[in-house]
């Protein structure tokens, strides 16, 4: 199969194009940056892809664009945000209409951002949009990818929750880097984020890259899928399970006023302290087998590999 991949050096593409090289797939990753660079495919932010680069390509796998997590959400970065994400999917999908020799499949990006702030509500894929910035986004970007079926391409949405992965950097604190997030655990300095009771729907970075390519292969799969792990988890719960798997106390608690000056209150609010109860439904009803369906299982493999 001939797969082309969009975000192919990011965390999640590079696991993923490795994962399809080993499997014998012919990966094509299409590089971001000047259009005078030959090497290059494509630059959202510019509005311009380059004639062609579909052709005879049987899946397009999309996961590029500006980090929705890392930094504050000041003008210029939702800016960066919008051009990336959303003028990548319509610039992405465009070029496919223009394709003769269509892929037969799409398979892109979500995030269980699209839900909002939602508090201990069950959300499955059937659950309504939430609001806010990171819903917004969300929402726009299927929209955009949905055009994708009238070219009769088979779409699959990946909403995914938190990628728990072996350096350990992004579930912490915010979005604090390794190994500052993990520091604090170590000294038994750690905790629960404000007030530790918002679910934390998590997924680990292997289940992940499976769910992908579990979407490329099976062509019974379209539509939206939330991808994360089965059990359902508090903040609390994680930093508990944290602590235990570095033998450590975790009882100090990140004060949500700590958070709004570190990331700006939105953005906090929306992130860190968010609280979004999903449930992988589609997944389970499917059949999926989840190599770390459980927290503490996910975090004593990935600490000892970080």
């Amino acid at each position: 199969m001939h797969i082309a991949i969009t975000g192919s050096t990011g965390t999640i593409g590079s696991a993923l194009s490795n994962k399809f090289f080993e499997s014998g797939h012919k990966v094509k990753k299409i590089r971001h940056g000047n259009s005078a660079d030959v090497s290059v495919q494509w630059n959202p932010e510019l509005n311009w892809i380059r004639e062609g680069l579909f052709e005879n390509v049987d899946t397009v796998v999309h996961l590029g664009g500006t980090s929705l997590s890392q930094g504050r959400w000041s003008q210029s970065h939702r800016k960066s945000i919008v051009d990336s994400r959303i003028n990548g999917i319509r610039l992405l999908v465009d070029a496919l209409s223009r394709t003769e020799n269509k892929p037969k499949t799409l398979v892109t990006w979500s995030a269980v951002g699209f839900y909002g702030v939602r508090g201990d509500e069950k959300l499955t894929e059937e659950s309504q949009r939430g609001s806010g910035f990171l819903s917004d986004i969300c929402v726009e970007h299927e929209l955009l990818a949905e055009k994708a079926l009238e070219l009769g391409i088979r779409l699959v949405i990946i909403r995914s929750g938190v990628v728990v992965r072996s350096l350990l950097g992004a579930p912490l604190i915010g979005q604090l880097p390794y190994p500052t997030a993990l520091t604090p655990f170590k000294l038994g300095l750690g905790g629960p984020l404000g007030n530790g009771k918002s679910f934390f729907p998590w997924i680990s970075l292997d289940d992940l890259v499976n769910i992908y390519q579990q979407a490329v292969i099976n062509t019974d799969m379209s539509g939206v899928y939330n991808a994360v792990a089965p059990q359902e988890i508090t903040n609390s719960d994680f930093t508990k399970a944290l602590g235990n798997a570095l033998r450590r106390p975790a009882f100090f608690p990140v004060p949500s006023l700590l958070l709004y000056l570190m990331f700006g209150k939105e953005k906090a609010q929306q992130t860190a302290l968010a609280s979004q109860r999903v449930i992988p439904q589609r997944l389970v009803d499917n059949g999926f087998d989840f190599l770390y369906p459980d927290i503490d299982s996910a975090l004593d493999v990935m600490l000892k590999s970080s």
